[in-house]
């Protein structure tokens, strides 16, 4: 039975939602008025409407060549976190073995340890074994940030798979590696999908690692902090950022969709199924 709440708690979460959407999205819809702003001044009052910061965004080389970066990066790192955590996920919840709360804790443990301690530890191991700093190394950072977002993900979801499924594939015939293309691996895409989604974001996001290991090349979050100290640059730096909000609302968006889509498309097919057997 779910009690009512009181006027008192009822204005106190009404309050709460409106100061956290104040300090999420003021900052965002300051950068939007800011970027339209013909001045090199992000202040008030503005000056008048122009779109040259956007149109200037395509001749900056520099700017381009760090977008293309943290995609190449987000990119390795999501698929190599994915292909790490799905064995892994897969062992902690169809296998009993001992230690493996252990390795559970070792998976998660990057959530615990500060970016700053990690980045400086990870330029140590490379310098030890003669690896050149570079996007090769950010993407190894970021692979072990993401990966226990991505663990965290896929657990939850085999957990709530029924194992009869997979027990009555292999009781007609149909081998392991059959067995997880055709039972397991569908019913995990939604998960696989946002998984992907989060790993993504945070690689692309990241900031403090990829700042040491990043060597002589430099990802997106890198150029915009670097462009603060040029105040004509700034006007560029906030149209970037802008884009790149606006951009990643639809890659969410997309997401979202993919993955309704193809819960959709399962609760139809097990329907379906269960209508057969009936």
């Amino acid at each position: 039975m779910s009690m009512a709440m009181s006027p008192v708690a009822r204005r106190l979460l009404w309050a709460s939602l409106l100061a956290q959407s104040v300090v999420l999205y003021l900052p965002m819809a300051l950068l939007l008025i800011f970027s339209f702003n013909d001045s090199v001044v992000p202040a008030f009052p503005l000056d008048r409407f122009t779109l040259r910061w956007y149109a200037e965004l395509g001749a900056n080389e520099e700017l381009l060549g760090s977008l293309r970066s943290s995609v190449a990066v987000a990119t390795a790192s999501s698929v190599v976190a994915l292909a790490l955590a799905f064995p892994a996920s897969l062992a902690l919840v169809r296998r009993r073995f001992r230690g493996a709360g252990l390795v559970y804790g070792l998976l998660l443990s990057p959530l615990v340890i500060p970016y700053g301690v990690f980045g400086i530890s990870l330029v140590l191991l490379f310098y030890t074994i003669a690896l050149p700093l570079s996007l090769v190394t950010v993407t190894i950072g970021h692979v072990v940030l993401a990966l226990p977002f991505v663990v965290l993900v896929l657990v939850p979801r085999l957990q709530s798979l029924d194992v009869g499924l997979e027990e009555a594939a292999r009781d007609l015939g149909a081998s392991p590696a059959q067995t997880f293309l055709r039972v397991t691996l569908p019913l995990m895409l939604p998960a696989v999908v946002s998984a992907f989604l989060i790993a993504f974001t945070i690689s692309f996001d990241e900031y403090v690692v990829a700042s040491f290991l990043v060597g002589t090349e430099t990802t997106f979050p890198i150029y915009l902090v670097s462009q603060l100290r040029f105040p004509t640059r700034l006007p560029q730096a906030i149209a970037a950022s802008v884009a790149l909000i606006f951009g990643s609302l639809a890659l969410v968006g997309m997401a979202l969709l993919a993955r309704w889509t193809l819960e959709r498309s399962l609760g139809s097919a097990g329907a379906r199924t269960r209508t057969t057997i009936a």
